[in-house]
Parts: structure tokens; sequence; C-alpha cells
């Protein structure tokens, strides 16, 4: 059962009941705040909630205590429908664009590849993509998922597409929730290992001690005494008249020079990003009744990987997880899993060879055993040049080397982006595909392939031809890492209920309170905390199991039941 809710104005919400087959056979008016009572009495038949956004509708529902166990994500599944290949002939991928169009698209860019890559683990999200259908009424909300429902059971493979529906709006409810829980945050613990790296704490506006006295030793060594080291352009003039020879101030090129300065201005970097990231403004911000509150965007990426809208939950450095730690009572279970991306590819490819390399082991210490490769070090460095397209350098020379030991794996990644550079799109496993270059990529091809085509087109063309397919070869491996991250947390969630006691609040059983890609972090009751970590492992192997059924391709998780974050690695 389905039960399809909509806001036509401020004062009046309409839920409608549908049955199996998309039929209406119940209508309800719900008064102004009565919503909580209502979706908790539905709750009892445990139907399938439908709605625009689960940003819009589920934060308030939390706030009086009221949980749902499922839901379809309009907005987020229309995204995934309109792209993917396996429904690209369905009416709603061949309508015109509507309000359930996200308005984010990838034009005009000199770089699109790169930008794509931009949005990586340690990005926020500038905003929310825009509350897609907010406004619209009972009639838009219902034609819209019969839209979405035929898309599906029209498409080339319904249940792949199924799952990743049901996965991405089950990470929806996941982020909801773990917003409004949040994760346990000691500030004064904070304070204190900020006032150990940075020194006190200073007035609004000025630099903590020891900032100021690094910047002190860098303006000393480049002769510079009025030197703003926090301007990028002033610096790099600064570098250059010390007689440096650097195209910029990151720091993997400034390791490369000897001089004086190197020491303290990296050091000057490192504790600088920490101050603006993670230091007393942050934790104004974002610490609330001691909790991290972060406000994650599920599918903010274009591979469905999430980002956040503000406070860096991404990004978390190793500075600060020290201030992460676990009520009296409680633990935290944290847990990653090994290796997520090679594995993934070992999946999607169906390469015998790679699966038997990780089966029961570090997957890395199993290609070296192999024979591919000497050591850990060149198998890990092969694998991510192989994943991320590296063709010079270390990664290219080990490259033959594993393509001899695992075929189906290294074809599948190099067929991924072969597809890139001709601009067609790739799929991932259960359905996401990539989207396609814009009209800048087009323009260029297009004119490295003109009469009047000089060799500096065909230079530039071919360069963004590589770009694209770097980014294709990667999409099909990330895209369903994300997914199968997607599976093992709805699993985990749905795991941790048998272990909450019925009818309680989310935050009075184990929950889920962190997430990074192929990391979980689970707030636990201590008399539950062992088997919370036994649970986390058993929904890893459910998801590997449902995208990948009987492949033998494990997927091996690390857990930890600790007091504080900072204990866990």
């Amino acid at each position: 059962m389905h039960i399809v809710l909509a806001r036509p104005t401020v004062e009046r919400t309409v839920a409608i009941e549908l049955d199996d087959d998309a039929n209406e056979f119940a209508e309800h008016e719900i008064a102004k705040g009565e919503l909580a009572h209502f979706v908790a009495e539905a709750e009892k038949r445990r139907p399938r909630w439908v709605w625009n956004d689960t940003r819009a509708w589920y934060p308030s529902l939390l706030a009086e205590g009221v949980r749902v166990d499922r839901c379809v994500d309009l907005s987020l599944s229309h995204r995934i429908l309109r792209l993917s290949t396996l429904s690209a002939r369905s009416e709603l991928a061949l309508a015109p664009p509507s309000g359930w169009d996200a308005a984010a698209t990838l034009d005009e860019q000199p770089g699109e590849a790169a930008a794509l890559f931009d949005l990586h683990p340690d990005g926020d999200a500038a905003e929310a993509a825009p509350d897609a259908g907010s406004a619209a009424g009972p009639t838009s909300v219902l034609a819209e998922f019969r839209l979405q429902q035929a898309a599906v059971a029209g498409s080339q493979e319904p249940g792949r597409l199924r799952l990743l529906l049901a996965a991405e709006s089950a990470g929806a409810l996941i982020a909801a929730e773990m917003q409004y829980a949040g994760l346990p945050w000691r500030s004064d613990l904070h304070d204190a290992l900020l006032s150990e790296l940075l020194g006190p704490r200073p007035m609004t506006g000025a630099r903590p001690a020891k900032l100021e006295a690094l910047a002190g030793e860098v303006r000393s060594a480049l002769g510079a005494p009025s030197l703003n080291p926090d301007s990028q352009a002033d610096l790099l003039r600064a570098l250059r008249r010390a007689g440096l020879v650097v195209t910029s101030t990151r720091s993997w090129e400034l390791k490369k020079v000897e001089h004086p300065v190197i020491a303290p201005l990296l050091e000057y970097k490192k504790l600088s990003r920490l101050a603006s990231a993670n230091g007393w403004a942050w934790m104004d911000s974002w610490i609330r009744d001691g909790r991290f509150h972060p406000d994650y965007i599920p599918g903010g990426v274009v591979t469905g990987r999430w980002a956040t809208k503000g406070g860096g939950a991404l990004q978390l450095p190793r500075q600060v997880r020290g201030a992460v730690v676990a009520d009296p009572g409680w633990k935290l279970v944290v847990a990653d899993a090994a290796q997520l991306e090679p594995r993934i590819l070992t999946g999607l490819s169906a390469d015998t060879a790679m699966a038997a390399a990780g089966r029961g082991k570090d997957l890395y210490e199993g290609i070296v055993a192999s024979g591919a490769v000497d050591e850990r070090a060149h198998a890990k460095v092969a694998m991510l040049g192989a994943m991320y397209g590296a063709t010079t350098g270390e990664s290219g020379r080990l490259m033959p080397r594993l393509a001899r030991a695992f075929p189906k794996a290294i074809r599948m990644v190099e067929e991924a982006a072969r597809a890139g550079e001709r601009g067609d799109v790739v799929t991932s496993r259960l359905g996401r595909s990539s989207p396609r270059p814009g009209a800048a990529w087009l323009q260029t091809q297009g004119s490295a392939s003109a009469p009047d085509s000089t060799e500096a087109d065909e230079r530039r063309a071919r360069s963004q031809a590589r770009d694209w397919g770097r980014f294709t070869r990667n999409f099909v491996v990330q895209a369903s890492a994300a997914e199968w991250a997607l599976c093992w947390m709805a699993e985990l969630r749905k795991r941790l209920d048998s272990l909450t006691p019925p009818g309680s609040r989310i935050e009075h059983g184990p929950h889920l309170v962190y997430f990074l890609h192929d990391e979980v972090i689970v707030h636990a009751p201590e008399d539950v905390a062992d088997d919370v970590a036994d649970t986390v492992a058993a929904s890893a192997r459910e998801a590997g199991r449902l995208l990948f059924g009987a492949f033998p391709v494990d997927f091996p998780v690390t857990t930890a039941v600790v007091d504080t974050y900072a204990e866990a690695k």
C-alpha cells in the first residue's frame, strides 16, 4: 500500500491511499497540526509514503517522535529516471523539463569533467537542489508517481531500478534521521583540542597565537614583513620573489621545494584550514545541545554520492575527532568497508580472478599474491590508476601487468572510458546513468572535425575527450559503490529496529549518526554495541548480495566499538 502526501496550501494536507496498482481507494483531509498523529497511526499498516521531497516532510515528523519505515522520494527518483538509459524510452524521460527537474546543468564549463571530479568526498554542495514539485498539489504528485511507476515497469531492467529507487529513498530518510539525532559532540573537548593546536581562542577576526607565530616565520623567511599568508596571490608573488620556482601555493607542489619557508608555510596552511573549517566559529554554528547536526544532501553528486549543504560533515579532520564522544552508557560503533571501489569493480566486471584475490583477505595483498605486482603499495597505485585513468608514472607502468592478471576488470573500465571519449553515456550497476557532456564539449569536438580545424583544435578536443573518458571510467565504479553504500545503510537501519524498544523515538535505540561514503557510525547503548557491530557486517554482506547476487565478491567491514571517534582509527 502507498499513501501519497501533498500540501496544496499551508493550512491543508491531503493523504491519498493507493492499492498496489496505484488505484485510489481513500482520501483524507488532515487538519494543521494533526499530520504526525495521522502518520503514526498509518505506520501500523506499514505503507510506503509517497511525497515530493523527504527534506520537506520528514524532519517535522521526527521532531514529534514519529519515524517512517519506507517512502518514495519523488524528487530523487525523478532525477534518476530522467537520465537512466534503462528508462530512456519512457514518457517521463521524453517529456519536456518541468518543476520536477533539477535546475543544475553541466554546460559551458571549460573543464566539465574536472568540475564533476571536484564534487568529491571533501566537498560541500553550495546549496541543496530545488524542492522539485514543492508547490505541487495532490494531482501533480499523484501524476508524477504514476509516471515514475510506468517508467520503471517499462524499463529494460525493472528490478534493478526498483532497488535503486528504494535505496535512494531510504537514504533520504536516513539523512534526515542523522541530522535530527546528531553526532554526539563535546564542545569542551573540541575547545581544548583547538587551544592545544592553535593557542587560546582569539578575539573575533584575529589569528590564533600559533597561526600568528607561523605567519611571522613565513614573513621572515621570505623577507616580506607585510605579507598576508592567507592571500594566495600575494603569497605566490612573495615565493617567486624569493627565487622559488612554483606555479601555485598548493601543498603538494610546495613539498617538492627546498627552502626555509616551506616547513612553517605547510604547517600554517594545515592549521589555517583547521581554524577556518572546524574552528571556534564552526563549533558555535554547528554544535547544538551536544550534537553536530549536519545537513546531508543524498544524491548531491552526479554519481549518487552524498554532499552536504554546510558544516563539512564529509571532511571531519582527525584533529577534532576526539570531540566525538559517546554518551554515558553508550558506545560508538565505527565501521568502514575495506577497499570498497576495487571490490565494486570486481563485482561489476565479474572478474573471478580478482574476486579470488580479495576473498577473505586484504585485496591489495591478494593482488600481490597473484603475482601481478610485487608489493602492496604498487597494487593500490595500480588499482587507483585503473579506476581513475592514470596513464603516466608508476600507475602507467603497472597497468599492463594488472590488465594481464585481471583482464575482465580492466576491460570494463577501459570500455567505460572509450564510451566517455565518444560522448556516450555509461550506467551503474542498478541504473544510474552519467550525464552527457555539455554544449562546450560538443562544440570543441565538432571544431576538431571541421575542414578548417587546426592542430590546436585537435589537441584541445583530444584532451577534453580524455578528460570525459576519465569521468565515465570512474562513474560506473563510484556510482555503483554509492548504491552499495545505500543498500548497506538501508539494511542496517532495518536491522537496528530489532534492537530498539517498540514505539521508542529514534534516539532511544541504536541509530546511525554519521556516514562518509564507505564509513558509518552508529550510536548504541553499551549493552547492544557488540550486537550492532555484528549487524553492521551482516548488512554489508546483504548489500553485496543485493547488487551482485551469488557472484563471490567479498565486502569485509572493519568495526570498532569505542568511546570516542579518535580511538577508531
